[in-house]
């Protein structure tokens, strides 16, 4: 039966494909795929191959690790170099260059910083380790931010008094709205982010096409989900009637789920955020309010911004305006030659999410 399925969804692959050919129109397309799964995906499947060349789908900011600032690499880093605190963090930040060291290297010398796979793992953490200062890199969208208010929730309820959260959460719809601002983009559509919409809802992209005339698609990760995707925002430029719509509807609602936003916003109030590449972008970050500072890092340690710019190769990255879909990442003058999934140097490469990496792994002999 698992290859019957499996043979009835090439024929619909190549349907798919069919119809978008027979409905794009004869001008350029520019489709930004927001979430960096969506990203890997597409590599991965081969779907670019079955498209009309005058259709390019473009890599956006949806890789929370990547568009984390390179201050926040180092204050991390920065964090980790003392004894007594404890670094919780996913996997994907070991990894990611800071301007003179990494989380993996400051690792490997004190053994301080811990891979974790819930933001919940760091209640447990605190309480096994009363005599360090645990800190959390709360990295992530609106996906992960529950989790992590929860866990704010949970420490305030036991006073814990040795565990922090170091945030660089960010909102998905303020950065789209920026991008859509650049004329150098020229973008017809949006993909949007399946696992964020689950949370916000398809209601959140509504200002897009009322104040920007630019469609939006929710779509899921599979080949047909994000073929269809495709379909359904190509013929909203065909038809010139820019939407939202809903191809994840096996998991998205139109309001998203109430109770983790009402979670989100018990814990974090919204604020301006510096994002990798892009630069401040007003109102697209969530810092820990007021009533529960005790467990913000930036409130109750030490913690400058203010560091040297990156030099040598670091300084030669382009993830930056990969992140911003101005260029491919095949364009970045390290980009398979001293930059590889193996030895990173910027972010783009490190992540599972990034689109070098995504890249490199699929089209780089291309």
């Amino acid at each position: 039966m698992k290859y019957i399925d499996e043979f009835r969804n090439v024929g619909l692959i190549k349907k798919l494909s069919q119809k978008i050919r027979a409905i794009v129109p004869g001008n350029n397309i520019n489709i930004m795929e927001v979430c960096g799964t969506h990203t890997q995906g597409f590599f991965r499947f081969g779907l670019d191959k079955l498209l009309p060349r005058n259709l390019k789908l473009i890599s956006g900011p949806g890789c929370p690790v990547c568009v984390s600032p390179q201050s926040y690499i180092d204050n991390a880093i920065k964090l980790a170099q003392h004894k007594d605190n404890i670094i919780l963090t996913f996997g994907d930040m070991l990894r990611v260059p800071g301007t003179r060291s990494t989380l993996e290297k400051e690792r490997a010398k004190r053994g301080n910083v811990k891979i974790v796979y819930s933001a919940m793992d760091t209640i447990l953490f605190a309480r096994r380790n009363p005599d360090k200062k645990i800190i959390f890199l709360a990295v992530g969208f609106e996906t992960t931010a529950p989790t992590i208010a929860l866990s704010i929730i949970q420490a305030k309820k036991e006073r814990l008094r040795n565990l922090y959260f170091y945030s660089s959460l960010k909102l998905i719809t303020p950065a789209m709205e920026y991008l859509t601002k650049d004329k150098r983009l020229n973008l017809s559509g949006f993909l949007c982010p399946g696992h964020v919409s689950c949370i916000i809802g398809t209601d959140s992209y509504e200002f897009i096409p009322e104040k920007y005339k630019i469609g939006c698609c929710v779509t899921g990760f599979e080949p047909l989900d994000i073929l269809e995707g495709i379909y359904f925002l190509i013929r909203q430029i065909r038809d010139n009637k820019p939407r939202v719509e809903n191809q994840y509807i096996r998991a998205v609602t139109r309001g998203g789920n109430r109770k983790a936003k009402n979670t989100i916003f018990k814990v974090f109030e919204i604020r301006n955020s510096s994002w990798r590449g892009l630069g401040e972008i007003r109102q697209s970050g969530l810092k820990i309010k007021k009533s529960f500072s005790d467990f913000d890092a930036e409130e109750a340690l030490s913690i400058s911004d203010k560091y040297p710019a990156p030099g040598g190769k670091l300084a030669r990255c382009r993830c930056g305006d990969v992140l911003k879909g101005l260029i491919s990442p095949k364009d970045c003058p390290l980009f398979s030659k001293f930059c590889k999934p193996d030895e990173p140097i910027g972010p783009c490469m490190v992540s599972s999410e990034g689109a070098c990496n995504a890249y490199y792994k699929y089209r780089r002999q291309q």
